[in-house]
Order: structure tokens, then C-alpha cells, then sequence
């Protein structure tokens, strides 16, 4: 059926994780009858049993529901900050936006940051305060902190309990009310905007795009602008959650495409689909090629899995087109992958799904980030591990990436999260306080730096309190150097790190202290130490077993004594020469938590 424009509403949920806002969809799918009440089930578009477990939105999902004669197109996006691309083109594919706010936490980091992408998409916000039925609610403070924010009126704000269902119909009459129709010319050629895309095991690449302009008919022939990818719609449909085919998707719709694609490589969020016959002269705007800049090396225990990883991660890379690898040999973990991720969160998923859905137990490298680096000669290179770094004498400056980060915090905490930030090589901006009790903190910081536990330490000192958000602003000459770090006198490549000359030392100690912890005893001594280049910085020793080979004399001549030590002296020298020492994988998480 076609529908009038000016009968479609497009909009999204915005939040922070955990304020309930795929809970407010499951209620939208229950009021309009979209999904009946025994097919009904928690986080309904949550698909992943990892966005269950975990209470967090990681693929965003579009979803068509009928309402007052109107047709309603809602997306509910991710609210980490790792997808905010993916937050930023699902804005563009709407006209409306709810901002929903945990009642009982208030404004975190991460609902601002997408409060300012809905800002720059110039969208209609409604803000919408949840769970007013917990006894922690404090609706009052929460609600000064929304009109500071967005300047509204206190009565523009809607109250709502998505897991009573209160107040959820009068969401989305205000969405009818409040959000404008979309506004797309249907004369014009095709231009679609893909706000997300898929690997089908059976089906192939599925997009999820919106139709700015013209239409798209099943078997229709397709191009991608940005990546010039041509392929075939199979089939074209809505979400309500299920695919529903239709022979056409009209102007201003939201839905899906089956396309003949065999990676999302060729098909990329924020790309324009056209019709390869009839072309569109030009793409839409505000596509971005999405790079990595988390690395970590992923070895499995046994070097007979290796080929399960290969082909676990490849499947993945199907369906997530930010996500980088390479092979990479180690002499201590043999073969594994050194992958790209787009954050701490989105490597933690990725690690955990290969290790539920291909059945493996990884060995996860300390993350790192890439380096930019000028040589003597002024050739440019870029090395994603500190095991790639040239030999420093050839190096003229090695340049890190900074970010620009926000924390918000009760303001009984500034003080601690000011020094945090200080210890991490941070430099803090300004401080603006949204209200009475609110800080928000600004402040820039090498990336490295926050990688391994900054988000724990903040909530270590701000007693769970404090959000972090952080966008990337640029890369800059620092002086930096390669840590390496030696075990019986064999250098560990997989153990090396980038480090700035002033933390190269006290991080040196610290590691080969909990070196000593998790490196279990051997026959001989064991050596451990720090470096960088030839210069030793840091040393710990692990103490040999000691047997006493004395034991069985029963007096005689002393030089008899001397002689059986002599033998163990010379066994244990030996030893120490061409002897092996495990490291168990305990040794390659010592860098991730410092103290």
C-alpha cells in the first residue's frame, strides 16, 4: 500500500546504555500491535544473547509500526560510544529523535554526545525521563538537568516506565505531533541512505537504508557511490520485526535490502545506493570511511585452532566492515590474527563472540593504538604494534592520536577525576556545570592512555557515577618509546608497548613485578627484565627451585659435599642456557590493569 508522506513519521531512541530505551520499543511494538502478546518477549529487538546478557543495544534495528492512520519507522540505535558513526547515520535517516534519561541516573557522557549528533542533524527532540516508578527516581533533578540541556519547558517533558508501560502512548502521539514528515521528491533517481548493514549465512549482505529520493523496485539494478559496488535487489521490504516483503520501497520508507553482495565491504554504512541504470548525479552527504584504532593480537591456546580463528574472524568480517586483520606470528603464542577494533567495548564483543560461536579459548595481547611515523628520509609509515616500530635511529618523530574526551560527574568528584586524568598524561580543558549538582569535565589525552583501564579507574573514584565519552581530535609528536620486555634473556615481542619516556620506567618496574607473580618457578633462575633498546630499565628475579642433592651423604669427606654441589651448579648453568620457561597467558594481561 502506498502511503502519504505526510502520514510517515521517521524517528530513533537515542541514550546511554542501560536507560531502558530498547524496553520503551518492546512497549511501542506492544501498543501498536506490531507484535502479538505471545510472541512478545524482553529486548525483543536485541537479537544477539550478548546484547541480553549484557542489557546493551550493539546492532541497531529498524522496525515499521502502524499507529493512527500513520506509519512510524523507529530505529534503536547503539548507545556505546564505539558506534557513534553507526548513531550519527541512523540520525541522518530520521526527522525526530527521543532522547530517553534514566530517571534515577540523570545525564550521562555518552547521552550528550548523541544529544549534539541529533543537534547537527537538525532533528525534532522529544526528551523522555524512564523508570519514574523506581524508588531512586528523582524526577525534579532530573528533569532541571534536561531543560538546561535542551532549553525546553518542563511540561515538554514526557514521563514514562517502559517495563510498566506507563505513559508510552502519549510517546507516540507527541511523536505524530512534534516530528515533521519527511520531505523526498519521488521523480527524482533513487538515492537511499544505509544506515546499517549485515552478512546472511543464506541470504547475503542486508541492508537497512532509507529512500531520500525516488524508489526502489525488487530486481532493480544497484550501485553503491562511495565504494562503486554493483549488485541486484533480491528483495525489498519492511521490518515489523520480521522482514515482510513488498514489491517496492516509496520514498521517505525505512526498510531492508536483499542484495547479491558477498561482504558489507562493498556495501558501507553512510553509502548511497542509486540505480545503476539510472544514476543519481550526486551521493548524500556525511560518508566516512571507518577506521580502526584499537589493535590487539588474538592467539588461541592450542596452535591446532588457528584455523578455526581465521575463519571465525573472516565470518565476522562479513558483517563488520570496521573490523581489520592480519596474520601475525609470535615464537611465544605462534599464529594468530592482529585485529582492528573500533573501541575497548567493540573488541570486548568481538572476543566473545569468537570464543562462544566458534568454540575457542583466546589469548587476548595488550590493545594498543596505531602510531604515525616520519623517518629521517621523510618517508611517512604507520605501525598498528609496537613490534613494527623501525629502528629508532632512522626515526625522526613517531606522533600518537589524542582525544578529545567529556566526563559527567556528580561535582563532589571533580577533584578525583581531575587528578585521574592528570595521571594519564591528560589535559584538562574546562569545567561547566549543567546544574547544581553536574559537572561536565573536558579535557584532551593520548588515546594509548586510556586504553587499558581509564572507564574502571573513573568509576572506581567517582563511586560508579562518572560517564565518559570521547571522540578522536588529531595525532601529535610526542616522545615516545619502544618497551620490551625480556624474559630469560629471550625478548617477548607479544609484550612490547609504546610508552611515553616518562612512564617508561615506573611502567617497566610494574610489569616485571607482576611478571614475577604469574611466571611459575623453574629449575633455574629466571631473569626478567625491561628495556628499551639495549639499555636494561627494570629487573626481577625468579628464583630457581632449589633440590637439595646433599641429602643422601651421611658424613665423610666434606669433599664429597663440594663436589655434588659443584655438579648441581654446572646442571643448573646448563639449564639456564638452553632451558625453556612457559609464560602462561595470565603474563600477557599484566599490562591491561595497572595500578
Amino acid at each position: 500500500m502506498k502511503r502519504e508522506q505526510s502520514n510517515i513519521r521517521n524517528f530513533c531512541i537515542i541514550a546511554h546504555i542501560d536507560h531502558g530505551k530498547s524496553t520503551l520499543a518492546d512497549r511501542m511494538l506492544e501498543l501498536t500491535g506490531t507484535v502479538e502478546k505471545r510472541a512478545m518477549k524482553e529486548q525483543l529487538l536485541d537479537r544477539m544473547d550478548l546484547e541480553r546478557e549484557k542489557g546493551i543495544t550493539i546492532k541497531l534495528a529498524p522496525v515499521r509500526m502502524q499507529y493512527k492512520e500513520h506509519q512510524l519507522n523507529l530505529i534503536d540505535t547503539p548507545g556505546h560510544v564505539d558506534f557513534s558513526y553507526e548513531v550519527s547515520r541512523s540520525l541522518q535517516a530520521c526527522e525526530g529523535a527521543l532522547l530517553v534519561i534514566d530517571a534515577s541516573q540523570g545525564i550521562q557522557a555518552q547521552t550528550l554526545a548523541n544529544v549534539y549528533l541529533a543537534m547537527e542533524a537538525d532533528l525534532t527532540i522529544i526528551p523522555v525521563l524512564n523508570k519514574i516508578d523506581l524508588p531512586a527516581a528523582d524526577v525534579d533533578r532530573v528533569s532541571r538537568e534536561v531543560i538546561s540541556l535542551l532549553g525546553c519547558k518542563k511540561e515538554d517533558i514526557l514521563l514514562v516506565s517502559a517495563k510498566n508501560g506507563v505513559g508510552i502512548d502519549k510517546v507516540l502521539d507527541t511523536v505524530i505531533d512534534l516530528v515533521p514528515p519527511p520531505t523526498g521528491t519521488s521523480d527524482q533517481p533513487l538515492r537511499a541512505l544505509i544506515f546499517d548493514s549485515y552478512y546472511d549465512d543464506y541470504r547475503g549482505v542486508i541492508l537497512y537504508a532509507r529512500i531520500i529520493d525516488g524508489n526502489l523496485r525488487k530486481e532493480a539494478p544497484l550501485r553503491m557511490m562511495a565504494t562503486g559496488a554493483e549488485g541486484i535487489a533480491l528483495e525489498v521490504g519492511s521490518l515489523s520485526p520480521a522482514m515482510k516483503p513488498n514489491k517496492q520501497l516509496e520514498t521517505s520508507e525505512i526498510g531492508y535490502i536483499v542484495t547479491n553482495l558477498r561482504s558489507t565491504r562493498e556495501a558501507k554504512v553512510g553509502d548511497t545506493i542509486t540505480n545503476a541504470k539510472n544514476p543519481a548525479t550526486a551521493a548524500l552527504p556525511g560518508y566516512k570511511h571507518v577506521k580502526p584504532f584499537v589493535y590487539a593480537g588474538l592467539f588461541p591456546e592450542s596452535n591446532e585452532d588457528y584455523q578455526d580463528l581465521k575463519d571465525g574472524i573472516e565470518k565476522l568480517a562479513l558483517s563488520d566492515s570496521a573490523l581489520q586483520f592480519t596474520p601475525e606470528n609470535s615464537p611465544v603464542l605462534g599464529f594468530g590474527m592482529r585485529v582492528g577494533f573500533l573501541g575497548l567495548l567493540h573488541m570486548d564483543i568481538v572476543r566473545e563472540r569468537l570464543e562462544r560461536e566458534y568454540d575457542l579459548s583466546l589469548i587476548t595481547t595488550t590493545p594498543s593504538t596505531n602510531y604515525q611515523i616520519t623517518m629521517e628520509d621523510d618517508t611517512e609509515l604507520e605501525i598498528k604494534s609496537a613490534t613494527d616500530l623501525p629502528d629508532p635511529a632512522q626515526v625522526k618523530e613517531i606522533r600518537e592520536p589524542w582525544v578529545r574526551g567529556e566526563v559527567v560527574v556528580p561535582k563532589t568528584y571533580v577533584g578525583e577525576v581531575i587528578q585521574l586524568i592528570a595521571r594519564k598524561r591528560g589535559v584538562q580543558k574546562n569545567i561547566s556545570y549543567m546544574d547544581a549538582e553536574l559537572a561536565l569535565i573536558a579535557f584532551d589525552a593520548p588515546l594509548a592512555n586510556l586504553l587499558t583501564d581509564f572507564y574502571d579507574q573513573l568509576k572506581s573514584v567517582t563511586s560508579g557515577f562518572g560517564s565518559f565519552n570521547y571522540e578522536l581530535s588529531g595525532y601529535y609528536a610526542e616522545d615516545l618509546v619502544k618497551l620490551d620486555f625480556y624474559v630469560a634473556g629471550e625478548r617477548i615481542d607479544a609484550l612490547s608497548t609504546m610508552v611515553h619516556s616518562s612512564e617508561a620506567e615506573p611502567l617497566g618496574r610494574e610489569t616485571v613485578a607482576k611478571l614475577k607473580e604469574v611466571i611459575p618457578k623453574q629449575n633455574f633462575q629466571v631473569a626478567l627484565q625491561a628495556g628499551i633498546g639495549g639499555r636494561i630499565i627494570a629487573r626481577e628475579n625468579i628464583k630457581g627451585f632449589r633440590k637439595d642433592v646433599t641429602a643422601k651423604l651421611y658424613g665423610g669427606d666434606v669433599t664429597r659435599r663440594k663436589k655434588l654441589l659443584e655438579k648441581q651448579k654446572k646442571g643448573k648453568a646448563r639449564m639456564k642456557r638452553f632451558g625453556k620457561v612457559d609464560i602462561p597467558s595470565e603474563a600477557f594481561t599484566a599490562l591491561l590493569k595497572r595500578e
